[in-house]
């Protein structure tokens, strides 16, 4: 699980170690990612955990994570991507990429791809944590990193409806392998994320946050459900954007090129 390290990561990883589950906790350095763990550990002592360390901004840590987790990890049954940031200013990373846009989307679709073989292997699950402001994005194909346009709100907002457009396209792509892809929404959170976006507190707890990423991940009720967009544990319609199949084709195609992968 991506961004296992605070907030609803750190409480899904609570509560999957909790069931009795092995849990790779990921965090953008091995300190915080040891850190997690640790805390985990005190509170459950015979908690299965292991940890895995790379800044999602950079593709080449992205890479180096997915071969440390492929030589460290032969199955893996569920990918959980939780990991996601807010910024308020523009920012190009050292790869050229604006960085809500790298590390929301390009970071979960590259680690995808490179681990997707060892997810179908396993009839696994793939689980991407959106939110509901992807109903109020829009997609330009031509200017996904805000080239031409930029604001925090709207590149966080599309980043999302990325995510959702990814889970729907990649499910189809999984279709009669036993593997699966859903994405969702976790609520309303009082995180530091909703703080630096919005200067709030959230109604809902990082365990309330945490609850459907733990349902999709390893309840019994979503064996075999594929390609659908949750909130509260329930499945709804995503926007009207995110259910078209040409947009997240196109989207996946442009992914796959600025992430420098031959087509799949």
């Amino acid at each position: 699980m991506t961004g296992a390290t605070d907030g609803i990561g750190l409480e899904t990883a609570r509560a999957l170690a909790r069931q009795g589950h092995r849990v790779i906790l990921h965090g953008r350095t091995a300190a915080r990612a040891e850190a997690a763990a640790a805390l985990l550990r005190r509170e459950q002592p015979a908690a299965d955990l292991a940890t895995a360390a790379a800044d999602l901004a950079r593709p080449a840590e992205v890479r180096a994570l997915a071969e440390a987790l492929r030589a460290a990890h032969p199955r893996l049954d569920v990918l959980l991507h939780n990991a996601g940031l807010y910024a308020r200013t523009r920012q190009v990373t050292a790869d050229g990429l604006e960085l809500t846009f790298a590390v929301n989307h390009l970071a979960p679709f590259l680690l995808t791809r490179l681990l997707l073989d060892r997810v179908r292997e396993a009839r696994g699950r793939v689980v991407v944590v959106a939110s509901g402001v992807h109903g109020q994005a829009s997609l330009d194909l031509d200017d996904l990193q805000g080239e031409r346009s930029w604001d925090g709100y709207r590149a966080y907002a599309r980043s999302k409806l990325c995510n959702v457009l990814f889970a729907a396209e990649l499910a189809e792509r999984l279709r009669g392998s036993g593997a699966t892809a859903n994405s969702l929404h976790p609520g309303v959170v009082g995180t530091k994320l909703l703080k630096a976006a919005f200067a709030m507190e959230g109604p809902d707890s990082p365990a309330q946050g945490a609850a459907t990423s733990v349902y999709l991940a390893t309840s019994p009720e979503v064996e075999g459900v594929s390609g659908r967009y949750f909130v509260r544990q329930r499945a709804v319609p995503a926007s009207r954007l995110a259910r078209q199949a040409d947009l997240r084709q196109a989207l996946w195609a442009v992914s796959e090129r600025l992430c420098g992968l031959a087509p799949a």
